[in-house]
């Protein structure tokens, strides 16, 4: 099978979507898949990869990220695509990228994959605090109504989790399918943990040796809801008195959390950890992982910390949510820093879920990817 893969986010510096493209790559070799991932780059060439190739198209940059381009020429997307000759195209996103593989006039098979829900992750974050969800529904009809046009030109819409599918389904996309993402496992595992980390953590925080330390991992972006986080922290810690926070990530949204960590007390900011055996040492060492997004496509923060061994308090909505079977942990009401702290005091008095299963792999992801999109060449 010959898959190509529209990607406009795909970047050498990138970050989410590089790691999850280049994990795409190994799975294809395996599976005997030709894998082309379209990309914009600053030249046209192509790289050779495992399991396939990479076509990089020129274009300018983005205006507010120099690390992304942009697709500039349509015309060389299309020439790409007519030398690939794929069985199937995918679109990495509902923009630029959709709009050139449903345009592109070639007979394969199109799945749009559908990475993130923009309405939750920007409209609920922002409006939630005076207008219910449902009303910020109404006002992105206009999105919703591009998505729904969108999604009839293609023979499948794949959501990486259940959350993402039902909220497709629910505002009128009908081919809306759910292939839930993974993780890689081999750098987590409880077996990582490092008391001597643990033990430098809670000192850095300021909090006694006996004390419990509290773990997140985020981009510093206003939907990760992260001062919500460190305001649920500084709530519990006022009624236990021994709790260090450390916050892994880095991001836009600096300057609040920052702000947040200040007032807070107690919280120390390490920054982003691209060494994912160093970032598995950090998630088995510490005693409770606290997230704040309810508007994840699947939450691999919180699978990881499942993987590590790691109790998680976690928001009642989106894809993180879906994980909560998947681990020990307690919900709380999403952007509510007074249930957070409520959550965080019962995860420390043991009062947490029991899992029903391990979060999935990554491998099984892709093998119920190319396994649907198998199914739909063969119709074709």
């Amino acid at each position: 099978m010959n898959i190509v893969d529209v990607n406009g986010f795909y970047a050498g510096a990138g970050g989410g979507v590089r790691r999850y493209v280049d994990a795409k790559f190994a799975a294809a070799a395996r599976a005997g898949v030709d894998l082309t991932v379209i990309a914009p780059g600053e030249a046209d060439r192509t790289e050779p990869r495992e399991g396939g190739r990479v076509a990089w198209v020129a274009g300018p940059t983005m205006p507010f990220d120099p690390r992304y381009r942009l697709f500039g020429r349509r015309e060389a997307v299309f020439a790409a695509l007519d030398l690939a000759a794929p069985d199937l195209v995918e679109a990495s996103s509902p923009w630029t990228s959709a709009d050139l593989a449903a345009a592109w006039t070639g007979r394969a098979a199109r799945a749009l994959v559908f990475h993130q829900d923009a309405v939750a992750a920007y409209g609920h974050t922002f409006l939630d605090r005076i207008l219910p969800w449902p009303a910020i529904d109404s006002l992105a009809a206009p999105y919703w109504g591009r998505v729904r046009r969108l999604s009839q030109r293609f023979d499948v819409t794949v959501a990486g989790g259940e959350w993402l599918a039902g909220r497709l389904a629910a505002h009128g996309v009908g081919n809306a399918r759910s292939v839930p993402l993974g993780i890689e496992f081999g750098p987590f595992s409880p077996s990582q943990r490092d008391e001597a980390l643990r033990a430098e953590l809670l000192t850095r925080c300021g909090a006694p040796a006996d004390g419990r330390l509290l773990l997140a991992v985020s981009r510093f972006h206003p939907e990760k809801r992260l001062p919500t986080v460190i305001d649920a922290f500084a709530r519990a810690n006022a009624r236990r008195g021994d709790l260090g926070l450390a916050v892994i990530g880095d991001g836009l949204a600096r300057a609040n959390v920052e702000q947040a960590a200040a007032r807070a007390g107690r919280v120390v900011l390490l920054g982003a950890i691209d060494d994912r055996p160093g970032l598995a040492r950090h998630l088995a060492s510490a005693d409770l992982f606290v997230h704040g997004s309810g508007a994840e496509t699947y939450g691999l923060a919180v699978a990881e910390a499942f993987a590590s061994g790691l109790p998680a308090v976690i928001p009642d909505r989106g894809g993180a949510a879906d994980l909560a079977a998947r681990g020990r942990s307690v919900l709380y009401r999403t952007g509510n820093a007074a249930d957070g702290a409520r959550a965080i005091l019962d995860a420390l008095e043991g009062r947490l879920s029991d899992a029903e299963a391990a979060p999935a792999s990554l491998d099984t992801h892709f093998a119920a990817l190319f396994a649907l999109y198998r199914e739909l060449t063969a119709v074709r």
